[in-house]
């Protein structure tokens, strides 16, 4: 059984306070502007390309949604492949990271971080190492609440 003196005890709270005294304080509340500006921005730029894609490619507004979100995927995918996502997150905070920017630079962040490894042992088994469990939970919560629905609501 280990014990813990109270040499080691003054240690970690020693520690502790020289540690506290480095962190780097947060502004929590500009933090919170800054996301949810720049997390609109990127809201009118998606209905901007939506728009474009329908009148330029003359198809229904679902369609033009579908392949907004894919331009969202290369654009994260492309700007984490190049080494400067993570720099406009840290610059525009999380409102650069809606759901689909956020999985798209996981899965590839993951993937670059293990491409040495070869295709198989390195991005095949790595890539959704952070993604996965984004995936679970989302599964999950979709079965959970349509159980909900159906339940309540009846199947539609």
């Amino acid at each position: 059984m280990f014990h813990i003196s109270n040499g080691d005890s003054m240690k970690d709270l020693r520690y502790e306070r020289i540690a506290s005294n480095h962190k780097a304080s947060e502004n929590k509340g500009k933090n919170g502007i800054v996301a949810f500006v720049s997390g609109g921005i990127l809201g009118a730029l998606a209905e901007g390309l939506i728009n474009f894609y329908s009148s330029i490619f003359d198809i229904s507004r679902n369609d033009a949604t579908s392949i907004m979100i894919v331009t969202f995927i290369f654009i994260a995918s492309l700007f984490t492949a190049l080494g400067f996502f993570d720099k406009l997150v840290n610059r525009f905070k999380c409102g650069l990271l809606i759901p689909i920017t956020g999985f798209a630079h996981a899965m590839t962040s993951s993937a670059m971080d293990y491409k040495k490894e070869g295709l198989v042992y390195g991005i095949g088994m790595n890539i959704f190492k952070l993604a996965g469990s984004v995936i679970l939970y989302g599964v999950v919560a979709a079965w959970f609440f349509g159980m909900i629905r159906y339940f309540i609501g009846g199947a539609l």
